[in-house]
């Protein structure tokens, strides 16, 4: 990715400027008010979701004057370059080609998507045998349980989908293991059997500290519960490119699944990480899955600007944070199977655009990521939401319903409806002073003291919001949010300038953590600075 013009020296931005002073006294409720035909303006539907993006502090001519301003930077040049192959991750010097991984150009690019289809032949014969009990541990009882042991988004892809989708899982259970606190696997393995436990280690480098940590704290436990090292291939696979390491730990190279230098870990549940969801779901389910994000794909790719749920979404991030000050983008699935959602957002934002130099190398001179943060509905009800309503941070938010459930209890999911549109109307209509102190006066607060209550009851309103929903929470649907998401986040990249692909930013604290334990372990390495000094004191002085 070539240095582009900055964002601020468009064209388009200086309109935009004006537009967004001109419309900051103005509120979002009279914007409906003056255009009878907003929310079929400011809707788009692909791949089976809806976002609807009329409760914004936007009209037409800014909306028209954003799409423009993504004209101007060639977006549209640069998602060709995305979805084919091109070297959008110029840092590391190669594609990034998650979208590979469900289909996307496999045309264009046929000698990698060869090696896409042939490790997908193998997760499929793995997902298959585990489900039809043909694969025994040690004892010779079958497989029961899978655990999964990976970090970051070897973790946090496959965690999400797998309980999202628990509605369709088959006859093998799912567990996760990330922390390298020894409590997160004991916690796991408490109500396990080892002779019926199979593991998944996802490391690239078959190094990462906390996957090795646990993965051999599980190989421990497997040989401690009477199995021997030459059994141990039995209960243990790995996606992995360090095929030397993995054979040294017991894993032969026909357990061994390929991780490609092309996906980063945070697109990567696409990949042979996500073998725990196939197994979860089955490979049919799965298949969907990848379906439903190549439709999203195929959107990105072929709908028009300003009809681009990623890109629209994308547009509103910068509108947000160049125009108005906005520093975090709050999200709101209002389905507790999307209670992982905003955990796994957060590292596919914060660590593709947490960066402070542009793909050259240059400041920018402006803000780039917001931080990303929520909790499913109604659960974030009780406990930020007054913040939302009535804080002084702006905070945009994106309200996520499936309209229909896999419960039984219809009337209850009527309720949670209830509460998520009534949540989104709350942020855009708010109370004014004279409809608080009537509120008062009606629960029988007297005249002055209803005066006096009332600025504590009203709430401003105008808080933007988008409400995205689906009929319903399929595989295909799941698949297709999760690649608007990934898309919305390269377009904001592209258009602030920066890489999105690389994640130098955590190489420094691992360099460190592997000085301090040197430390910890054997007093050795250089001194450090004096509250890190006292901090190992004091660890030494309790474990000691």
């Amino acid at each position: 990715m070539t240095a582009r013009t900055p964002l601020t020296a468009l064209p388009a931005y200086a309109t935009l400027a004006q537009l967004a002073r001109d419309l900051e006294a103005v509120t979002i409720p009279s914007l409906f008010e003056a255009d009878p035909a907003r929310v079929g303006s400011f809707s788009a539907t692909a791949a089976g979701l809806h976002l609807d993006f009329s409760k914004h502090r936007l009209n037409r001519e800014a909306l028209a004057a954003l799409v423009a301003l993504a004209g101007q930077a060639q977006l549209v040049d640069g998602i060709e370059a995305l979805l084919t192959g091109g070297e959008i991750n110029n840092t590391e010097r190669r594609p990034a080609l998650h979208t590979l991984l469900r289909g996307t150009a496999a045309g264009e690019l046929q000698g990698l998507y060869s090696e896409v289809t042939a490790t997908q032949a193998r997760m499929r014969a793995v997902s298959e045998r585990l489900n039809a009990g043909q694969h025994t541990g040690f004892s010779g009882r079958t497989i029961t349980d899978v655990v999964n042991i990976g970090i970051g988004g070897s973790d946090l892809g496959p965690r999400l989908v797998t309980e999202a989708l628990s509605h369709c899982h088959g006859n093998l259970r799912c567990h996760f293991v990330a922390n390298v606190d020894p409590a997160d696997l004991a916690s796991v393995l408490a109500d396990l059997d080892a002779a019926t436990t199979l593991f998944i280690i996802c490391s690239k480098s078959f190094r990462t500290e906390e996957t090795l940590a646990n993965s051999l704290a599980a190989r421990q436990w497997t040989l401690g519960a009477g199995a021997s090292e030459d059994e141990l291939d039995r209960h243990f696979l790995a996606v992995t490119t360090n095929l030397a390491a993995a054979a040294q730990f017991g894993i032969p190279a026909e357990n061994c699944l390929p991780m490609w230098e092309w996906v980063g870990g945070r697109y990567s549940v696409w990949s042979a990480v996500g073998l725990s969801v196939a197994i979860a779901i089955g490979w049919e389910r799965f298949a969907d899955f990848l379906g439903g994000a190549a439709a999203m794909d195929a959107h990105f790719r072929e709908a028009p600007l300003d009809a681009n749920l990623p890109v629209l979404m994308a547009l509103l991030e910068i509108w947000y944070g160049a125009f108005y000050g906005a520093q975090n983008h709050v999200v709101l699935p209002y389905a507790q199977a999307l209670d992982r959602l905003p955990d796994f957002l957060q590292q596919l934002t914060m660590e593709s655009n947490g960066k402070s130099v542009d793909s050259s190398g240059q400041p920018l001179p402006y803000n780039t990521a917001p931080v990303l943060w929520g909790a499913a509905g109604t659960i974030g009800q009780h406990s930020f939401h007054q913040l939302l309503h009535q804080g002084t941070l702006l905070c945009p938010a994106d309200f996520i319903l499936p309209l229909s459930t896999h419960a039984d209890d219809k009337a209850q999911h009527r309720r949670l409806v209830a509460n998520c549109l009534a949540q989104s109307r709350a942020m855009l209509v708010g109370r004014s002073l004279e409809a608080a102190t009537a509120s008062l006066e009606a629960r029988g607060h007297t005249g002055a003291d209803a005066a006096a209550l009332a600025p504590h009851l009203a709430m401003p309103g105008s808080r933007p919001n988008s409400v995205i929903t689906m009929d319903s929470l399929t595989p295909a649907t799941l698949g297709a949010l999760l690649a608007l998401y990934e898309h919305r986040t390269f377009v904001s990249g592209y258009l602030w300038g920066i890489n999105p692909f690389d994640q130098w930013g955590v190489e420094l604290g691992k360099e460190i953590g592997t000085q301090i334990l040197a430390r910890l372990e054997q007093d050795e390495g250089e001194t450090m600075d004096a509250a890190t000094e006292a901090l190992i004191t004091r660890w030494r002085n309790v474990s000691d």
